[in-house]
C-alpha cells in the first residue's frame, strides 16, 4: 500500500467527505444508543441483559480493529472500508429490526465486527492520502468530528426515541452509509497488493480473538462477579495464556498482525503507552461523572448530560489546535506532555468535588479534561505514522485505536469495581458519624452500588420516601441523605485519584516520546524496523492546500 494517493483537488475534497461520513456513522451510533437503552429493554423486556448489548459490541469492535489494519495494509484501504459500512448498515438495520434482546445482542456484537473494520480503516485512508504535515491538520479535524459524536449523540438518541421510537436509534445510521458509501465507491482510489490469502495470519487472528473475546468479557463483569470470582478469574487466565500463544506465533509469522518489532521503536512504544492510559482519563470522566451531578450535586438525568457536553468542546477544540500546533512547533512532543499535565489537572479538580461544589466547578474541570484529551489524539497517531515503514501505516494506526479501547474497557472494569466495593462502606462511615436514633436507622434503606445510588438521588423517589415518614423522623431523612452524598462523594474522590495516578504514569511517558520529523518516510536497506533514524522521503505536498 503506498501512501500518498495522487487525486485532484475536487476528489480529495469528495474522498475527505466520505471519511468523514464514515467516522461519524461510527462514533455516532457510539453515543446514540446509549440514550435509547431503557426505552429498549422496556420494550424487550431484558433488563438482565442490559449489560450485553453494550459488552458484545465493545468486545467484538475492540479486537476486530488490529486485524482489520492488517488485512487492510495487505489488501488495500478501499474493499475494506466499503465491507466495513455495508456490513455496519446491514447490522444496524437487524438491530432495529430486533424482536428480543437475544436477537439485539447479536446484531449488536456483529454491528461491532464491521464498526471495528470502519475505526481500523479511517484514520489509515487519511495517511494515505494526505502528506503527513497536512494529515495531522486533517486528523484534529477528524478528532474534532469524532468529539462532535459524542457531543450530539445522546441529545440525537433522545430526540429520535422520543419521536420516532428506538427503532430509529439504528435505522437513522443508514442514510448516513449511504452517502458516505457512495463518495467512497466512487472517488477513492484502489490500490492494488500482490498479497495473496497465503500472506493472511490465521493463526495470529485466531489466538488474537480467542485471548481477548474472554479478557474483554470478564473485565466487563467485573462489577456484577467480582475480581476474586471462577466467573471472572477463569476467563482472564484463559485468555492470558492464549495470548502467550498468539506472541509465539507472531515471533515466527512471515506477516503478523502486530509485528511484534513494531515495540523496538520507541515512538510506537511510547504512543501505545500514552492512548492506553489516557483511556482510563477519558473513561474516568465521561462513565461516572453523571454519578457526580446526579448523586453529590442532585442535578437531573437529563441536565446531567448537558452539563458533560463542555468536555467534549473542549477535546474538539484542543485536537483541532493540536493538529495545526504540531506541524509549526519543532519539538512538538512536547505536547504531549502539555496535554497529559492539563488531564491531571482536570482530574485532580474532579477529585476535590464535594457536596458544596457548584455545577460551573465540576463543568469547568471536565473542560480540563477534554482540553487534555484532545492535545494527544491526533498528536501520537500522527508521529506514530510518521516513525514506521508505509507498509505498517494499518498496523500501527489500528493498534493505537485498539490499545486505547482496551485501556477505556480496563478503567471501566477498574473504577467500576472501586465504586461497587468502596461506596457501602464509605456512605455507612457518614451516618455512623450522625448518631441517628436507633429506629430510624432500622428504617432507613442504603442505596446498593451505584444504580441505588441514582435511583435514590431521583428527586420523586426522595420526596416519596420523605412523605412517608412520620414527620419528627423527617429532619433524620434529610440528615441522612446529606450524609449518603458525602459517603458518595468520598467514593468518587477515591476513583478520581486512581485515574489521576495513571495520567500521572502518562505524563511520565510523554518525555520519552522521540522526536520523529513530520515526513513520509522509508528506512534505509537494510534497516530494521525498530531502528529510529528515519530518512525523509520526497514526497510532494501539492495537496496541502485543497483543505
Amino acid at each position: 500500500m503506498t501512501a500518498n494517493i495522487e487525486m485532484s483537488r475536487n476528489r480529495l475534497i469528495l474522498v475527505t467527505a466520505g471519511v468523514m461520513l464514515t467516522l461519524l456513522l461510527a462514533a455516532l451510533d457510539q453515543t446514540i444508543v446509549g440514550t435509547a437503552m431503557p426505552r429498549i429493554i422496556a420494550d424487550l423486556n431484558g433488563f438482565d441483559k442490559y449489560a450485553w448489548v453494550t459488552t458484545a459490541y465493545l468486545v467484538t469492535s475492540t479486537v476486530t480493529v488490529p486485524i482489520a489494519g492488517k488485512l487492510g495494509d495487505l489488501f488495500g484501504r478501499k474493499p475494506f472500508i466499503l465491507i466495513g459500512i455495508i456490513g455496519f448498515m446491514a447490522m444496524s438495520w437487524a438491530c432495529g429490526f430486533s424482536q428480543d434482546m437475544t436477537q439485539l445482542i447479536i446484531f449488536r456484537g456483529a454491528q461491532g465486527l464491521f464498526g471495528g473494520i470502519l475505526f481500523a480503516s479511517v484514520f489509515t485512508v487519511l495517511a494515505d492520502i494526505f502528506t503527513p504535515k497536512t494529515r495531522a491538520k486533517m486528523q484534529g479535524v477528524f478528532g474534532g468530528v469524532f468529539g462532535l459524536a459524542s457531543v450530539i449523540g445522546p441529545a440525537a438518541g433522545g430526540f429520535i426515541t422520543d419521536n420516532w421510537g428506538w427503532r430509529w436509534v439504528f435505522y437513522v445510521n443508514i442514510p448516513v452509509g449511504v452517502l458516505g458509501l457512495a463518495l467512497l465507491l466512487a472517488f477513492l482510489p484502489y490500490v492494488r497488493s500482490k498479497a495473496t490469502w497465503r500472506d493472511i495470519d490465521f493463526a495470529g487472528a485466531f489466538l488474537m480473538m480467542a485471548g481477548l473475546v474472554p479478557i474483554m468479557i470478564s473485565l466487563s463483569n467485573t462489577s456484577t462477579y467480582g475480581w476474586g470470582s471462577w466467573q471472572t478469574l477463569l476467563p482472564l487466565v484463559g485468555g492470558f495464556v492464549l495470548l502467550i500463544g498468539f506472541v509465539v506465533v507472531e515471533h515466527f509469522e512471515a506477516e503478523p498482525i502486530v509485528p511484534l518489532s513494531l515495540f523496538k521503536n520507541r515512538a510506537f512504544t511510547v504512543s501505545v503507552i500514552v492512548g492506553t492510559l489516557s483511556g482510563f482519563g477519558m473513561f474516568g470522566a465521561i462513565i461516572f461523572v453523571p454519578l457526580v451531578f446526579q448523586g453529590v450535586l442532585g442535578v437531573s438525568a437529563t441536565n446531567s448530560g448537558t452539563l458533560i457536553t463542555p468536555m467534549m468542546f473542549g477535546l474538539i477544540g484542543a485536537s483541532i489546535l493540536s493538529g495545526q500546533l504540531m506541524v509549526r512547533i519543532r519539538d512538538y512532543k512536547w505536547l504531549g506532555t502539555i496535554g497529559a499535565a492539563i488531564m491531571a489537572g482536570g482530574l485532580f479538580l474532579l477529585s476535590e468535588v464535594t457536596i458544596h461544589s457548584t455545577q460551573v466547578q465540576v463543568t469547568t474541570a471536565l473542560i480540563i479534561v477534554g482540553a487534555g484529551l484532545g492535545i494527544t489524539f491526533p498528536l501520537y497517531l500522527n508521529a506514530v505514522q510518521s516513525a514506521v515503514e508505509k507498509r505498517y501505516l494499518g498496523v500501527v494506526s489500528s493498534n493505537m485505536q485498539f490499545f486505547r479501547n482496551l485501556g477505556g474497557t480496563l478503567a471501566t472494569a477498574i473504577f467500576g469495581s472501586i465504586l461497587a466495593n468502596r461506596m457501602g462502606p464509605n456512605i455507612q462511615d457518614q451516618l455512623n458519624r450522625l448518631n441517628l436514633p436507633a429506629v430510624f436507622k432500622s428504617n432507613f434503606r442504603l442505596p446498593k452500588g451505584a444504580g441505588g445510588a441514582q435511583q435514590i438521588f431521583n428527586a420523586a423517589n426522595l420526596a416519596k420516601e420523605r412523605a412517608s415518614l412520620p414527620v419528627p423522623f423527617r429532619p433524620f431523612f434529610d440528615q441522612a441523605i446529606v450524609a449518603v452524598k458525602m459517603g458518595l462523594a468520598q467514593t468518587m474522590h477515591e476513583v478520581f485519584l486512581i485515574a489521576l495516578v495513571f495520567v500521572l504514569v502518562t505524563l511520565v511517558a510523554t518525555v520519552f516520546m522521540p522526536s520523529v520529523p513530520l515526513l513520509a518516510a522509508r528506512r534505509q536497506p537494510g534497516a530494521e524496523l525498530g531502528e529510529e533514524s528515519p530518512v525523509p522521503d520526497a514526497q510532494p505536498e501539492a495537496e496541502a492546500a485543497a483543505v
